[in-house]
Parts: C-alpha cells; structure tokens; sequence
C-alpha cells in the first residue's frame, strides 16, 4: 500500500464530510459561521480522525459503514481545542496551519464563540450516531475533553508548569491528557463503533496510549529543532526554558529514543489484526519519521 497516497484520500474523504457538516459561510449570522470553516477547512493532516476510521477498519477489515460523521465529529472537536489554545489568554499564538490564527483572523470574541460552536456542533452529530455502542462513544468523547485526564486538564497542568520544574510523572500526565487523550478516544471510538470485542479494544487502546505520547514527544523535539514554515505554526526553540517539554526534561537524544521505543511497542499491540492494522502502524512510524 502507498501510505501517503492513502491518507490523502482519507483526508480527502473526510473533508468532503466536514464542508457539509459546517454551516455554510452564508447563513446568518455569516461571522461566525466564516471562523468555523475558516479554521476547520483550512488545512490539517486529520490525523484524528484517520485513526478512527483505521481502527474500525482493523476491527472488521472493510470500511465501516456510518464512521465518517464520528471521525469528523473528531475533527470538530480537535479544531475547537486548536482555536482556544491558540487564544493571547493561552498560548497567544499568531499562526495555525500556515495561515493568521482564528482570532487573528476575526477578533478573540469570535474565535471563542467559533470554538465553542465546533464543539456543539461535534456533540450534534454525534447525537445522530447509529450505532449500538452510541452512548458510550459519547461518553468516551466527553471524558476526553473533560478535566480527569483530558484536554482541559492537561491544558490545565501545563499553563500551571510554565516556568516550574516538573517531573517526569508529571510532564507524561500534561502529554497524555492535553494530547494523548482525544487521540486514544479516537482510536477507541472508532472500534467500538465497528464492534470491537473486549480483547480487541484493549489492544487497540494501548496502541493509541502509546502512539498519542509518542506523538505529542516528537512535537516538543520539532518545537526545538524545526522552523515555523515548516511547522506552519511558530517554532519555539526557546519554549524548552519555560514549557513543561521531554527534550527539556530529558534532553533531545534520550526524547528521541524514547519516542522510538513507545512506537515500536505500539506496532508490537497490532501484530494479531494483521494486515487490517496497515496502516495503524504505517501512522505510528510515520510519526516518528517527522522528528528527523
């Protein structure tokens, strides 16, 4: 399989879903509804969202009927929590995806209510799953974002370790719950919705566990070794003296091997599903492949 030409056609399919699932520019109020497409179609690598549909794929070997809408629900979601860390009261960012940040854009007021409209809009759509294992997705989702081990959480604890000494306990804690967390609800979301059995799901979930810290690892090393155009956000080659990162804890070397080894245990969890988790592994490695 050529990976890259596959995700593309994943991205593509999950585009084409996210333009019908956003209120048109036109519809009143027109500034509004301007920010959410703005921020949601204006780029991104859906990673998200492929993982879920990758993971009902591993589970039944096909494409799953019905997933786009959770795997777009996923993004909804994802672009939310993009536009409110990018805000002057977080991150105060200026660019996301290579383009003005959402409030840069259109006014901070607006990109709050944007990312709050994503985020309902995501609850929307995935009210209108039908699936048997629906409620629990929903649940699973919620609890993601939440405050015990999710994005706000771990939003939390990093806004609160800047310019502190943490330890490692805690900096894998601000990984897996401001990273980590949506993308193991991704991955887990989208077995469930395809039928996954107990054994299943469990091995799916520590590939996702792994794979979310694995991820959010290779970022702080490309915060410190790559540029903003090619980012397409800002480099913060200076964030290491005030952020709670691995390559400021561990140094650069000891981050990278450690990436390396939590990808290579998160393939070894795909060996049963064969070549159904293709691509499953194909993203992992390829993950770590971006911090060279």
């Amino acid at each position: 399989m050529n990976l890259k030409a596959h995700l593309a056609r994943q991205r593509a399919r999950i585009n084409r879903r996210l333009r019908r699932l956003l209120p048109p520019a036109s519809a009143y109020p027109q500034s509004i509804h301007r920010a959410m497409r703005y921020s949601v179609l204006g780029g991104g690598k859906r990673i998200r969202p492929i993982l879920c549909l990758e993971a009902a794929a591993a589970v039944v070997g096909r494409r799953a009927r019905g997933i786009e809408e959770l795997a777009s629900a996923l993004e909804l979601i994802h672009t939310y929590s993009l536009i409110h860390d990018d805000l002057p009261a977080l991150d105060n960012d200026d660019l996301r995806r290579g383009r003005p940040t959402c409030h840069r854009k259109f006014g901070e007021a607006t990109a709050i209510l944007a990312g709050d409209a994503l985020l309902t809009l995501a609850f929307e759509v995935l009210g209108r799953l039908k699936t048997p294992r629906s409620a629990s997705i929903i649940t699973e989702l919620a609890r993601a974002i939440g405050t015990r081990g999710g994005m706000i959480g771990g939003q939390v604890a990093d806004l609160e370790a800047e310019k502190r000494k943490v330890s490692a306990r805690q900096l894998a804690y601000i990984h897996r719950s401001k990273t980590g967390a949506l993308m193991r609800a991704a991955v887990r979301s989208g077995a469930q919705a395809a039928g996954a059995g107990a054994v299943e799901l469990e091995r799916l979930t520590r590939y996702a566990e792994k794979v979310g810290l694995a991820f959010q690892i290779v970022d702080d090393i490309l915060d410190v070794r790559s540029t903003t155009e090619r980012l397409g956000k800002p480099a913060r080659h200076d964030a290491a003296r005030h952020k709670a990162t691995y390559p400021a804890l561990h140094g650069l070397r000891q981050s990278e091997q450690l990436a390396a080894a939590l990808v290579e245990a998160a393939c070894a969890e795909l060996r049963p599903f064969g070549r159904r988790a293709a691509v499953l592994e194909g993203i992992a490695r390829y993950l770590l492949r971006r911090s060279k």
